[in-house]
């Protein structure tokens, strides 16, 4: 049997020393190495009794980012079917609240990322949304989980927002809850 010795190859017709390596990331990988990505829910969505909830990533007007939506899951709905619209850039009802729950993805980094997209929320909200786009709509039955991997195609603007609407129109006396998560990149604008 043939020495190792150094570089060479004791199997020369089997070793290839010129192997070129191509390495694809993942985009939302690649944000959260920059430190770009975070990640957050609004929890205990409370709806039904004619009422609606939604939860939104919103743009502020100085943020000096441009939001790219990544990911979104409706979750933990247990006690009605439900319908969850999708709203562009709509003025939501009701009293807004900012979630707390929130992190970016990449833990390694000092100093931590702060986000500059806020995660808002509303529950028992009377009316529906003014303004923007509704752009699709989801239905769910109970215990089922809504989600979808949007891999940043969806850009916003400071000052604009991405809405998921919850609501129960074919059980409405029912009371039900459940929560809204959502993944995203924030990148700075030039």
């Amino acid at each position: 049997m043939p020495k190792h010795s150094g570089l060479k190859c004791p199997y020369p017709s089997s070793c290839k020393t010129h192997l070129k390596y191509r390495v694809d990331i993942p985009i939302n990988l690649a944000k959260s190495l920059e430190g770009k990505y975070f990640v957050g829910y609004a929890d205990d969505l409370t709806f039904g009794d004619g009422t609606s909830a939604w939860a939104r990533l919103y743009n502020p007007e100085n943020s000096g980012v441009r939001l790219h939506v990544a990911v979104w899951t409706v979750s933990d709905i247990s006690q009605s079917t439900f319908r969850a619209q999708f709203w562009f850039n709509a003025n939501p009802p009701g009293n807004i609240q900012t979630s707390t729950l929130v992190t970016p993805a990449n833990l390694a980094c000092y100093p931590l990322p702060e986000p500059r997209i806020q995660l808002q929320y509303a529950t028992q909200v009377i009316g529906e949304p003014e303004g923007g786009v509704k752009a699709f709509v989801r239905r769910g039955q109970p215990e089922t989980t809504l989600v979808d991997d949007e891999q940043g195609k969806f850009i916003f603007a400071p000052g604009g927002s991405f809405l998921i609407f919850l609501s129960n129109p074919e059980s409405p006396t029912i009371p039900t809850a459940g929560r809204i998560a959502f993944g995203w990149w924030e990148e700075p604008i030039k």
